[in-house]
């Protein structure tokens, strides 16, 4: 088995990439590379191996993660639905048109506009008035 198919102490990474993801807002995205590179290295990993398989370990933890983490609102770097089952696929396109994300005629989603500025709410954060609307 390849030693970089997961990051070491995948449960651990995986947490800190569910935490990151529940806190893109409805109606926006982020890139799996973009929330890599919200995160330190795992211990033991350099950053140039980081920097080629943070992504891909970051789509291993949206394909495990829990109910409660949006996993629709992480795309590729390109604004488009990574590959998967089609039913898994089509699901996502539904879930982020629900939310108002428009794609484009060729299935991409315009990341300047519908991209997520990736500031990170402190935990004791208090939400914004104008955040819960």
């Amino acid at each position: 088995m390849n030693q970089f198919t997961s990051p070491p102490n995948p449960q651990a990474f995986y947490e800190r990439v569910w935490e990151i993801a529940r806190q893109i807002p409805r109606g926006k995205v982020a890139s799996y590379g973009q929330i890599a590179k919200m995160l330190p290295p795992p211990d033991g990993v350099e950053i140039e191996t980081y920097v080629s398989f943070g992504p891909l370990w970051v789509g291993g933890a949206m394909a495990k993660s829990p109910n409660d983490v949006p996993w629709q609102r992480v795309v590729n770097s390109k604004g488009e639905i990574s590959e998967r089952d089609g039913a898994g696929a089509r699901r996502q396109f539904l879930l982020l048109h629900d939310e108002g994300v428009v794609f484009n005629p060729r299935g991409r989603i315009d990341m300047k506009k519908f991209g997520w500025n990736g500031k990170l709410k402190d935990k004791d954060d208090e939400p914004k008035q104008s955040e819960l609307f």
